[in-house]
Parts: structure tokens; C-alpha cells; sequence
């Protein structure tokens, strides 16, 4: 199975309003300004969306409004993560009645689980669904990956599960590429730090964060070309993104607290602050993204 699904999918992030109830305004704010940014498909459910504190009725609302407000404009991904086989069939089925064009699913966090098992679990989910499914394989991030081994003889078993989120070195997703034999089609993730060496790899998008994914659009659509001079611009842009990318990437938190508040200012919206536990932003930091959203500019 080829899906076609590629380019930038930026991943929402979840605004909440001085309730802390989440915010239904914000969150279409969000959408429209990922579109008009010229994003070719969006994405939801992931760690930038603060998955881990939203209970279920949250995100099953989440997935809904986004799936209402992009109505069919863009590609729309799904990430799924509940730690059971029912549990995983069940927010498939909610989000592919939401809208979503395809999933991603996250291998249980639970530790010293047979990798034969996990690629059962996964393997169960694979077959009670119709959708494309892609699975997030992040070591460095994740409590529980999959060996390029296990990615292989799952494809192999469940044709569609066909796209992975690989989210490692450029290095790492050009092995993984290798050992599974371009059955996949992967998309980067760290927030694009290694965007254009990861496209060199064999990705044929990247999933960053909302709130910078606008100049990596621009990044991509150089390096299509194949001409030196676009491929020297698309380096030199990549470039004056780093500093950007490496602040955010400090942390998951570090990236949710400054991020979603660079995104807010490029959508001129208020403040805005990530659900408690939450580490604190700093005035110095604040600076920084302030900076940031001057160089950027509005989003869309």
C-alpha cells in the first residue's frame, strides 16, 4: 500500500481558556491558521497536543472539532495512544468518524512486553480497520518502539499499516528505510532538527509543531526541485531555524510551554499556557519567543 500522504503536518497543540476548560474558539484559530500557513495536512493527538492531561471525553471532543473545522480541506492524522486492543479499535472508530484520512498508532507504554506481543497488539488494531495506519516509532521519547525487524514482519502481515513516524538521527531513518525495504512512508519528527538530512533518508514529510511549521513548507518545496541554488537556500533557511528548534527541543514540556505561546502570538491570540503540571516559563524565555513571533510574523 502506497498512501500518497506527505509534506509538513503540523500538530495541534490544545488551548485551554481561563477555565481551563479547552477552548473551542482557539482551537478553530489553530486550524485555520495551519491552513492558510499552507499546510498539507494536519495532525492531532500527539505529545504537543498534551495528550496525557486531557481525560477521554476531552480528546474524543478534541478530534471532533478538528475534524469539523478542517472539513475535508487537508489530509487529517490522528494519533492514537489508549494501552489496550479495545481501547485503540475504539478511538479508530471515533476518529474516523471525526474525518481522519489515516492514524497513528503508539505501541502501549508499558515496560518488558515481548516485542512479538507488541506487534500483536498492533497487529489486532491493524485488522478491525480500514484507515492507513502509521506507527510512532520513537525511541528517545517513547517508553516502548519497535525494532526495524518487528516494522517490517508487521507491514508484512497488515498491509495497511504502511506509514511510520520516525522520530530519530537521520542516520537511524535511513537504516530503518534500508532494513524494511521502502515499504513505508515515513514522516520525521524532533521537531524537523534534522528536516532536510531526514528527507535525504527516505522521509517524505515531517510532523512539527504548529508553530513553525509555515518555513519548512518552504524547506520542502526547495528541496523538490533538485536545483543546487534551491537546495543552498533550503539549507540556509533550515539554518536560521536551528536555534528556534534546539530551544523548543529541549523538553517535551520546554516545547509545549514556549511553543504553544509563539503560536498564540502568531495567531494573535491571548497568552496562552500549557494544562498544569506544567513546568514555569520564564521572562528571559518569553523574550526569546517574543522574538520569535516578530521574526515569523502572523501566521497565515
Amino acid at each position: 500500500m502506497k498512501t500518497g500522504f506527505h509534506g509538513v503536518y503540523p500538530i495541534l497543540y490544545s488551548f485551554f481558556d481561563e477555565a481551563g476548560e479547552l477552548d473551542r474558539e482557539a482551537m478553530r484559530r489553530q486550524v485555520e491558521g495551519c491552513i492558510a500557513g499552507g499546510a498539507q495536512g494536519i495532525a492531532v493527538m500527539g505529545l504537543a497536543t498534551e495528550v496525557g492531561k486531557l481525560d477521554v471525553n476531552e480528546r474524543r471532543r478534541v478530534i471532533d472539532w478538528v475534524g469539523e473545522d478542517i472539513a475535508g480541506r487537508v489530509p487529517y492524522a490522528v494519533t492514537v495512544g489508549e494501552t489496550s486492543i479495545n481501547g485503540q479499535i475504539a478511538f479508530l472508530q471515533a476518529a474516523k468518524a471525526a474525518g481522519a484520512d489515516w492514524a497513528i498508532l503508539q505501541p502501549p507504554g508499558i515496560g518488558g512486553i515481548p516485542e512479538p506481543e507488541l506487534v500483536r497488539f498492533l497487529g489486532r488494531v491493524a485488522d478491525r480497520s480500514d484507515l492507513p495506519l502509521g506507527i510512532q516509532n520513537a525511541p528517545a521519547v517513547m517508553a516502548t518502539s519497535l525494532s526495524n525487524t518487528a516494522l517490517k514482519t508487521l507491514n508484512r502481515q497488515h498491509p495497511n499499516v504502511a506509514l511510520l513516524k520516525a522520530e530519530g538521527p537521520a542516520t537511524w531513518i535511513n537504516q530503518l528505510n534500508e532494513d524494511t525495504e521502502g515499504v513505508f512512508e515515513m514522516f520525521g519528527g524532533l521537531g524537523g532538527l534534522q528536516l532536510i538530512d531526514s528527507v535525504r533518508a527516505g522521509c517524505v514529510g515531517v510532523i512539527p509543531a504548529a508553530d513553525l511549521f509555515d518555513p519548512q513548507i518552504r524547506i520542502m518545496e526547495l528541496l523538490k526541485t533538485g536545483r543546487a541554488e534551491d537546495l543552498a537556500e533550503a539549507e540556509r533557511l533550515h539554518s536560521a531555524l536551528l536555534p528556534l528548534i534546539v530551544f523548543m527541543m529541549a523538553s517535551v514540556e520546554n516545547f509545549i510551554a514556549y511553543g504553544k505561546r509563539l503560536l498564540a502570538l502568531r495567531l494573535g491570540l491571548p497568552p496562552a499556557t500549557a494544562r498544569q503540571p506544567a513546568i514555569p516559563t520564564t521572562a528571559f524565555g518569553l523574550r526569546i519567543v517574543e522574538e520569535w513571533a516578530r521574526r515569523l510574523g502572523p501566521l497565515g
